[in-house]
């Protein structure tokens, strides 16, 4: 999950972008390009594919006990 849920600067959801792109982006299998993957997401607004490339997941540090 991602938290912020939509962009910073122009109010879009991004939030519904984020566990396909961690998967794609971090894979160990080849590692795809962070671009072409928000590309194929269809994430064309430079703030939203900032929102995106520089989120750093703490929900798990913050929130340990599920």
């Amino acid at each position: 999950m991602m938290v912020p849920v939509r962009c910073f600067t122009c109010g879009n959801v991004v939030g519904e972008y984020w566990e396909e792109f961690k998967a794609r982006a971090e894979s160990h299998d080849g590692d795809e390009d962070p671009a072409d993957v928000l590309d194929d997401l269809g994430v064309d607004r430079h703030c939203c594919r900032r929102m995106l490339v520089s989120h750093q997941d703490l929900v798990d540090v913050v929130s340990p006990y599920q």
